[in-house]
């Protein structure tokens, strides 16, 4: 599972970091901290969502 969880990781973080990226941007935070923020929220969010995800894959094997 750890394997999994890792390939899952590196999809699902720049994911929520580019939703989070976009967000920011819209909202009309167009400096460098939000932005940073944003991406590290994201980052930071897809740890849980990944090991949930991984585990209902590993579950249903």
């Amino acid at each position: 599972m750890t394997r999994l969880a890792g390939i899952l990781f590196s999809i699902i973080s720049t994911s929520l970091m580019g939703i989070g990226i976009i967000i920011a941007l819209v909202s009309g935070n167009d400096t460098l901290n939000p932005i940073l923020i944003a991406a590290a929220i994201g980052f930071v969010v897809a740890i849980p969502v990944t090991w949930i995800v991984s585990k209902k894959i590993v579950d249903q094997l």
